[in-house]
């Protein structure tokens, strides 16, 4: 018999696939600064907690935010590496991401690390974030 831990660890790799997809999209609106791509990645009613703390609530919120703070944050690409996934639902997941500052070219380099959980789930109209919280990776051995 699987343990609880065994049973959430599996995802199947479709639905793997999707989450990492929601992933890079939010990855590649956040260093567009593209704050309608980057809330199509949330469900219409989804929570989002930001590194400062701010809750915000819904899509368009979590858009007008966005439009807001995009202009005044520093110029500096990430990537957002998927460290964790586990099934909470077959079609609910949390994923634990690391969110590591960038080159233009992709590498990694100095500067403070994002750790992001997202709860993604199947929407409607696709796989979304649901919930989600930043805040700044403490340990760099974990990542």
């Amino acid at each position: 018999m699987a343990t609880t831990s065994e049973f959430h660890d599996v995802v199947p790799a479709d639905v793997a696939a999707a989450v990492r997809d929601v992933v890079r999209s939010l990855q590649d609106a956040f260093n567009a600064k593209d704050a309608t791509a980057l809330a199509a990645c949330y469900a219409r009613n989804a929570t989002w907690t930001n590194a400062m703390g701010k809750r915000l609530t819904g899509r368009e919120e979590i858009t007008e935010t966005s439009r807001k703070v995009f202009p005044v944050l520093p110029d500096q690409p990430v990537r957002y590496d998927v460290v964790r996934m586990f099934a909470i639902r077959p079609e609910v997941i949390a994923v634990n991401v690391v969110q590591t500052p960038v080159s233009p070219a992709g590498d990694a380099v100095e500067g403070d690390k994002g750790a992001p959980l997202y709860v993604i789930s199947k929407e409607n109209d696709g796989w979304k974030i649901i919930a989600g919280m930043n805040g700044f990776l403490t340990d760099p051995a974990t990542d």
